[in-house]
């Protein structure tokens, strides 16, 4: 596996970064064997540096648990392992029949998970990643969607409040790097229109971009955006490339249902037929080409690609590295499928 350097954080990382969310049981409940299978997986394709995203969000910081699990059974090499972790919550005791901080789609947990935005909020994150990851460490952290804990606001003032907190936690962060405790400090949103609202105020190392950078939908503003990121030395991942599974077959678009019942979702199920068909004609996954879509932005280094099911790493790692011939992007085009400005 070919590794490219993540922007100026001195470290190097292959074109996937496995996401762990999985390994928090979201939706289904996986093994222990099944999740250190995924693991082994990851490791044999991505040889000698295997990238994995996780957050203590995912299954009330189950997923971290159970990488470090994985990690140490299968007793890899410290060094050949990156780790990345969103902060901003950190376990609770469960009281209820499921976990209050995402309900119906964390499946048999025996913790909650509680916000925590604030200096000490995300030291304390750090932290107890560290703990549940038994060994292993973050070297890349962030906050986790600042962009959503901004939208709780109920007026301006309030979300000014909300905003500084978002700064605090940052200051933690940039502590957190002096000390050479973390190699550098990131953000990551569904909403990519907070990132550059953060980036006035925070020196960002890396960006990750979630369900925005999609080969149906990316502006050429948020294009623009990432090329002054690029453009400053700052890395950038790719995330949810599949814009919540539509483009994959899928019935659900930025995490919402979605039916051909308006104007404007009748004009997505019609992309989608119509990707679908030149797909076929050239016999290309529909995956495989938003995979490397994500890959042609402007300054990404990574896509970030899970699974529950290890046999189907090698089938991820392959998308990311196997390149789609010109004559593809060049008949989407043609198809008016891709803008003139699309960057392939």
């Amino acid at each position: 596996m070919t590794l490219k350097p993540l922007g100026n954080t001195g470290i190097q990382v292959p074109t996937i970064v496995f996401g762990t969310s999985a390994l928090g049981n979201l939706f289904t409940a996986l093994s222990p064997e099944v999740k250190e299978e995924i693991v082994k997986e990851s490791i044999k394709y991505t040889q000698p540096q295997t990238f994995f995203d996780s957050a203590g969000k995912y299954g009330a910081g189950l997923a971290l648990e159970s990488l470090g699990n994985a990690l140490n059974a299968l007793e890899i090499p410290k060094d050949q392992v990156v780790v990345s972790n969103k902060l901003g919550w950190v376990r609770s005791p469960l009281l209820t029949p499921e976990p209050t901080f995402e309900k119906g789609v964390w499946r048999d947990l025996k913790h909650d998970a509680v916000q925590k935005i604030s200096y000490n909020g995300i030291l304390e994150c750090f932290e107890e990643g560290n703990e549940l990851l038994q060994g292993y460490s973050t070297q890349l952290a962030s906050v986790h969607d600042p962009d959503e804990y901004l939208a709780k606001a109920s007026n301006a003032a309030e979300e000014a409040t909300l905003f500084e907190d978002i700064l605090e936690a940052y200051r933690a962060l940039e502590d957190l790097k002096k000390k050479g405790l973390v190699k550098g400090i990131g953000v990551g949103a569904k909403d990519w229109k907070v990132i550059p609202r953060i980036y006035k105020h925070v020196k960002l190392d890396w960006v990750m971009f979630a369900n925005s950078m999609t080969i149906i939908s990316h502006p050429l503003e948020l294009m623009t955006f990432m090329q002054q990121l690029a453009d400053d030395g700052v890395g950038i991942l790719n995330s949810a490339v599949f814009q919540s599974g539509f483009l994959v077959g899928g019935d659900y678009y930025d995490y919402q249902l979605i039916m051909p019942d308006t104007l404007e979702n009748k004009q997505k199920f019609d992309w989608r037929e119509r990707f679908f068909a030149a797909c076929k004609d050239f016999g290309v996954t529909p995956a495989h080409a938003c995979v490397q879509f994500g890959l042609s932005a402007p300054g990404v280094t990574s896509v970030a690609l899970s699974t529950t099911e290890p046999e189907k790493v090698k089938r991820n790692v392959d998308s990311t590295v196997n390149k789609l011939p010109d004559e593809f992007w060049a008949e989407l085009k043609n198809r008016g499928l891709l803008h003139e400005y699309s960057p392939v």
